[in-house]
C-alpha cells in the first residue's frame, strides 16, 4: 500500500518525486556495472592478459556498440562538434585514466583503486577556480585538504605498505577530474548524444595501431565473453548515467556515487578473496566524509549565492 504522505503530495510532486527515485536506481545499477567493468578487467589481466589489449577491447567494444545506436544515420548531426580540439582531449584524457586504472589494478584491491578515486571530486572542486571561474569560500578548501589526507592514510607514502601502482591510480583520478571539467565545459556547446560518440575515439585510435605488439589471443571463450563485457558494461553503465541525470538533479545523485565502494568490496572479496586493511578503509572513510561536506555547502551555496562556502 502506497504512503499516507505521499498519496496527499499533488500529482505533479508525486511524478517529480517518482522520476528522481527512479534517477538514483538508474544511478546505483551504472555504478554496479562500472564496478563490474573493473572487476572484469582485473580478472582478465591476473590471468595473463595484457592491460593495454584489455584497454583497447573496453574502446573498441564500447564504440561498436555506441555506433550501432548513434550514428549520421539514426541520429543526423551526432558528429558535428563546436569544439573538437576540446572533445579530442577529453577523449584522451579518458582514455588515460582508464590505462591507468587497467595497469594499477594489476597490483590494487579493487577497493583500493576505487578509493584513492573518490579524490576526483575533490581534485574538481579545486581545478574549477582557475578553469572554470567557480572559486571555493574557505571551509570548501578545508573540507579538499581533509579529503587529501584521507588519500594520504590511504596510500600512506614513505611507509612502504602501499603498492608503487597507487600512483598510477592516483594520476588516473587526476586525468578523469580533468575529464570532468570538461565535460561540463563541453555540455555548452555539444549535445550529450555527440560527447558520448567521441568518448571512446582516443581509445581506439591510439591503441588499434599497438595491435601487433599488445594482441594477446584469448584462449578460451569464456576470455573472448569477458573482453566484450567490458566494452558493454562501461557503455551500459556510463548510459545509465545519462539515463540517471535526466531523471534527477546532480545534487541529489551525487552522494550516491560513494555506493559504489559497497559493490567494491563486495566483487573484491566475492571474486578475488581480497579484504582491505583498516588503514584504507579509515582513509575511504575520510575522503568520502570529504566529497560528502562539500555536496552539502555546494547545496547551501546554491540555496542562497550570498552564502561565503
Amino acid at each position: 500500500m502506497a504512503d499516507t504522505a505521499t498519496l496527499r503530495l499533488p500529482y505533479q510532486d508525486r511524478t517529480q518525486q517518482k522520476r528522481r527515485l527512479a534517477g538514483i536506481a538508474l544511478m546505483c545499477l551504472g555504478l554496479v556495472c562500472l564496478s563490474g567493468l573493473d572487476t572484469t578487467a582485473k580478472w582478465i589481466n591476473r590471468t595473463g592478459g595484457d592491460p593495454l589489449f584489455t584497454v583497447w577491447a573496453r574502446y573498441f567494444t564500447s564504440v561498436i556498440l555506441i555506433s550501432l545506436v548513434l550514428n549520421p544515420v539514426t541520429t543526423p548531426g551526432v558528429l558535428r562538434t563546436n569544439r573538437i580540439g576540446l572533445q579530442l582531449i577529453r577523449s584522451f584524457l579518458l582514455f588515460v585514466s582508464t590505462a591507468c586504472n587497467f595497469f594499477a589494478l594489476q597490483y590494487l584491491q579493487l577497493v583500493e583503486t576505487m578509493s584513492i578515486g573518490f579524490s576526483t571530486p575533490l581534485m574538481v572542486a579545486l581545478l574549477a577556480g582557475p578553469v572554470l571561474g567557480e572559486w571555493i569560500g574557505p571551509r570548501r578548501f578545508m573540507a579538499i585538504g581533509v579529503g587529501f589526507i584521507g588519500i594520504l592514510v590511504i596510500t600512506r607514502p614513505g611507509f612502504g605498505s602501499m603498492h608503487p601502482a597507487a600512483l598510477l591510480s592516483l594520476t588516473g583520478s587526476v586525468a578523469y577530474a580533468f575529464y570532468a571539467i570538461i565535460t561540463r565545459r563541453l555540455a555548452a556547446h555539444d549535445s550529450s548524444a555527440t560527447t558520448l560518440v567521441y568518448s571512446g575515439l582516443a581509445g581506439v585510435a591510439l591503441m588499434t595501431p599497438l595491435l601487433p605488439w599488445i594482441w594477446r589471443t584469448p584462449t578460451s571463450a569464456m576470455t573472448w565473453f569477458l573482453l566484450f563485457a567490458i566494452g558493454a558494461l562501461g557503455t551500459l553503465g556510463h548510459w545509465l548515467l545519462i539515463l540517471a541525470h535526466r531523471r534527477a538533479p546532480a545534487a541529489i545523485l551525487s552522494p550516491f556515487t560513494y555506493t559504489q565502494i559497497v559493490w567494491m568490496l563486495t566483487l573484491g572479496y566475492v571474486v578475488f578473496g581480497d579484504w582491505p586493511d583498516h588503514w584504507t578503509l579509515v582513509g575511504a572513510g575520510i575522503v568520502i566524509a570529504s566529497g560528502l561536506y562539500l555536496l552539502y555547502r555546494e547545496r547551501v551555496r546554491t540555496a542562497d549565492p550570498k552564502t561565503v562556502s
